[in-house]
């Protein structure tokens, strides 16, 4: 959202480490992270939650938007900061930045509605399926997972640019991040394993490639595989799978 809305005069982006330590997120000067927090010198992330609110005692997630201004935690919600970026700014932005919306007016009741069921088990049934510890929990949300990308592949079989049609919108935004990670992380890592997005769901396949590789400043410069496939790994059993070749699909 920031390299598509043009925010990077207005929203510094800090890098932590792609490792989640015994305490959380941390810094360390590998990669495109840096050793500490370049203004307070913090070396964990749990330390601007802690500055927020001495007495915070939840989980210390990302992504986290930080307000310099009031040295105070804004939003930590993905799908919020989405919506944050998408309107906040626009009195600051020139018009081609500022008429991007990709949560349109008239869009909004189907949008809420795809967000709804992809999220719930696309983007946290990887999760659901790859953290569970029985394997009745395992079945009951592996194939949920694969029933909504089927469900994505025939929605996209009219030939549509983007999930909602001919515009971009934040459901496509939403969905990105499972999609360039699942063949690389998930189907190997969280045993999501049924079939890979490139060799079983080619119309989902040529959505992820012409987001990743049309519009490269946005999706394809703000992902970075062989950090999150070893950032997985190291959750898991701190094995880095060897494939799949290449790690990101090629377009078709």
């Amino acid at each position: 959202m920031i390299k598509l809305k043009g925010l990077e005069e207005y929203v510094e982006v800090i890098w932590l480490h792609w490792e989640l330590g015994p305490q959380g997120w941390f810094f360390k000067e590998v990669d495109n992270s840096s050793a500490k927090d370049p203004y307070y010198g913090f070396t964990y992330l749990r330390e601007f939650y802690f500055k927020a609110d001495p007495d915070y005692d939840k989980r210390f997630t990302v992504p986290m938007l930080w307000d310099r201004k009031y040295e105070t935690i804004v939003n930590n919600e993905s799908s919020e900061i989405i919506r944050i970026f998408n309107t906040g700014f626009n009195h600051l932005l020139p018009a081609d930045k500022a008429e991007i919306d990709v949560y349109p007016t008239a869009l909004r009741p189907e949008i809420d509605e795809i967000n709804e069921w992809i999220y719930n088990t696309v983007n946290n049934g990887v999760y659901k399926t790859g953290f569970a510890t029985t394997q009745e929990a395992y079945d009951a949300n592996v194939y949920p997972l694969f029933k909504s990308l089927d469900r994505l592949e025939k929605l996209l079989s009219d030939g549509r640019e983007f999930i909602m049609g001919s515009v971009l919108t934040e459901v496509d935004i939403r969905l990105f991040p499972t999609i360039v990670r699942f063949d690389a992380a998930y189907f190997t890592l969280f045993r999501c394993n049924i079939r890979m997005i490139r060799f079983g769901y080619p119309n989902l396949n040529k959505w992820f490639c012409h987001l990743y590789y049309d519009f490269p400043e946005v999706f394809m410069e703000t992902t970075f595989p062989e950090q999150f496939r070893a950032g997985y790994a190291t959750v898991v059993n701190g094995i880095v799978p060897a494939g799949p070749e290449p790690l990101i699909s090629t377009k078709p």
